[in-house]
């Protein structure tokens, strides 16, 4: 695919690649541009620098050498949630992903995206649906909080999401347009939000199971983050209770 291609003003996939300290893991951009070539797709790809303070900017500037893409950047840390809002805001494909630099979720899992793109706005990776496959599981004790704030999520915002925190979901224009111009959450419980708004603003939510490896390096911290999460799952409620969303797509 010609870089023509690559930085099409009117891409049908964006990809959006929220970073925050990620110098080690940035080699795995390879693996995503390889295999977005291979779709056949026009594409562009959009790497938000959420504040780093190692060599992550340095090693983007070395980047931009060899692959094509947009890049946000902004000096102080404002958390995942802002950082996927800069993108989703900024982005003009067609339909609009936004995945973890980890790969935890193979970017090869998009293939499994593709054929319900224009039949459904929202399209989220799970990781306990049937057919998921976990190749590396989380430890028990992060395993059973991570259930514990899905049953949370789902009775607070009463949706009936198996996955809200899996970083690997879609969007169409429309649906990223509406949805992310009103997320207000910008750190880890920003998942649950943007779910909570889709069904709000009478976007269908559809579950694809993906494979799906633990990294042991994640950035989630117990129990800081779990008590900032249902801090969250609070104010998406009082949110909504203030400024109740009508569906007026």
């Amino acid at each position: 695919m010609s870089k023509d291609n690559l930085k099409s003003k009117n891409p049908y996939l964006s990809v959006i690649i929220p970073l925050y300290n990620e110098e080690d893991r940035l080699k795995n951009a390879k693996k995503i541009y390889k295999y977005l070539n291979r779709l056949n797709i026009n594409y562009d790809v959009i790497l938000v620098n959420d504040g780093s303070n190692d060599s992550t900017i340095q090693k983007l500037n070395k980047l931009l050498k060899s692959f094509p893409f947009t890049l946000i950047s902004y000096k102080n840390n404002q958390g995942k949630g802002f950082a996927i809002k800069k993108g989703m805001l900024k982005a003009k494909g067609k339909y609009i992903l936004f995945i973890d630099i980890d790969l935890s979720t193979p970017i090869e899992e998009i293939s499994k995206f593709l054929p319900h793109l224009g039949r459904v706005d929202c399209i989220i990776g799970s990781r306990k649906t049937k057919g998921a496959k976990l190749n590396k599981r989380q430890v028990l004790f992060r395993e059973l909080l991570g259930k514990g704030f899905t049953l949370l999520s789902q009775q607070m915002l009463n949706l009936q999401v198996s996955d809200f925190t899996c970083g690997f979901k879609c969007f169409s224009r429309k649906a990223a347009r509406s949805i992310f111009a009103k997320q207000q959450i910008r750190r880890w419980g920003f998942d649950s939000e943007i779910l909570f708004l889709a069904k709000k603003l009478g976007f269908r939510i559809k579950e694809i199971p993906v494979r799906w490896s633990n990294d042991p390096r994640t950035r989630v911290k117990f129990p800081k983050d779990l008590i900032e999460s249902f801090v969250d799952l609070c104010r998406i409620r009082l949110n909504n209770f203030f400024n109740p969303l009508n569906n007026n797509r």
